[in-house]
């Protein structure tokens, strides 16, 4: 089967997805400036933050005020396949910051990705809750503004999710304000608290794959180099299958008993990282290319100054930066990502291994 027949094939089944009605009332937002919160029905995904722009499409742009809208089609599929009850009961009421502030590329996924935490952050949770403790994984406030990257500020949230920030997302003409900001989020992380990021938050604080905030580069995991021609279909390799943040990607053999890897294909713009900053000895990984599986026309999309030597491509992984968590997945450009339910599985355990809740080995791996 050539390419065009794998990526069809996905494709209509992809579309079999069912619909669900979400109710989601839509408010608008100042361009740059935070959403605000348009009130939906109660249960999964319930919360409906507030948007500014039109319809979401597949590509990507750069310049002009950000879409912080995702289209009602997109969110309906996302709700339609979200879990119905979270991995871990969490230790406390959670709340995230997503920053969904691109300064490079902006991805038409970005509102999308932001509303997909957001829903499955109001996804229930396991266990009898102490009075007062809230009955979902985490609360979600979604803003566009760096301003609010503050030290004060983040003392409020017990993670920081980076929806696809690409460039220096944190900076601004003013350097000393810039340099606060960076300081504040890296203290946040460090002091214990977690972080997530989704596609080209990796994209971010580089140049050509060569850091330009090396502390950054490392908490994050590495640095963007190359992608695939989009869209590339890939077959993901289950590196950890005891992990509880995989376990949607896997299933218990009968004979066994052990569990083993489900065959998982899917389709979207596939990021490379720079063979001196992504290695499996500083994080622990959960998912990679399965590079064997890739047919050779796409292999040799990939330049010879770009191609990592050992064939080795991570999709995602989990680490320590200090005492904090960092949990990071570089699939999410196609919106379909956000329409898989295994994927959604997988982005909440992660989410909730960031925010301390699910206990999960992070030892690196070589």
């Amino acid at each position: 089967m050539n390419v065009k027949s794998i990526i069809s094939a996905f494709v209509v089944g992809s579309c079999a997805v069912a619909l669900a009605a979400t109710g989601v009332m839509y408010a608008q937002a100042p361009a740059g400036g935070a959403a605000q919160v348009g009130q939906g029905p109660a249960g999964p995904g319930g919360r409906g933050a507030g948007r500014a722009g039109g319809p979401a499409g597949m590509g990507m742009g750069r310049g002009g005020p950000q879409n912080q809208v995702a289209a009602p089609m997109d969110v309906a599929q996302m709700l339609a396949a979200l879990p119905r009850v979270a991995p871990a009961t969490p230790k406390a009421n959670r709340r995230v910051l997503v920053l969904a502030r691109a300064n490079g590329f902006v991805h038409s996924s970005i509102p999308l990705a932001a509303r997909t935490i957001e829903a499955l952050g109001a996804v229930p949770v396991p266990g009898e809750l102490p009075a007062g403790r809230q009955n979902q994984a985490w609360t979600t406030v979604v803003t566009y503004n760096i301003n609010d990257i503050t030290a004060e500020n983040l003392a409020q949230y017990d993670a920081v999710f980076l929806d696809s920030t690409t460039g220096q997302f944190l900076d601004d003409a003013d350097p000393t304000a810039s340099a606060a900001r960076r300081k504040a989020l890296l203290d946040f992380v460090r002091g214990g608290k977690g972080l997530g990021g989704v596609h080209a938050a990796t994209d971010s604080y580089h140049k050509g794959g060569a850091p330009l905030w090396e502390d950054f580069n490392r908490m994050i995991g590495g640095s963007f180099k190359f992608h695939w021609n989009y869209p590339t279909p890939i077959t993901l390799k289950v590196d950890d299958v005891n992990s509880p943040i995989t376990r949607p990607f896997t299933r218990v053999n009968p004979q066994s008993g052990q569990r083993v890897a489900n065959n998982v294909m899917v389709v979207d713009e596939i990021y490379t990282f720079a063979q001196d900053s992504w290695s499996r000895d500083r994080v622990r990984t959960l998912l990679s290319v399965d590079y064997a599986k890739m047919p050779q026309e796409i292999k040799d999309q990939e330049p010879a100054a770009n191609k990592r030597t050992d064939g080795d491509y991570g999709i995602a992984y989990i680490r320590r930066e200090g005492q904090g968590r960092v949990f990071v997945n570089v699939l999410g450009h196609d919106h379909s990502i956000y329409k898989m339910p295994t994927m959604l599985e997988h982005f909440l355990a992660g989410m909730q291994y960031a925010l301390g809740d699910l206990e999960v080995d992070d030892t690196p791996v070589k």
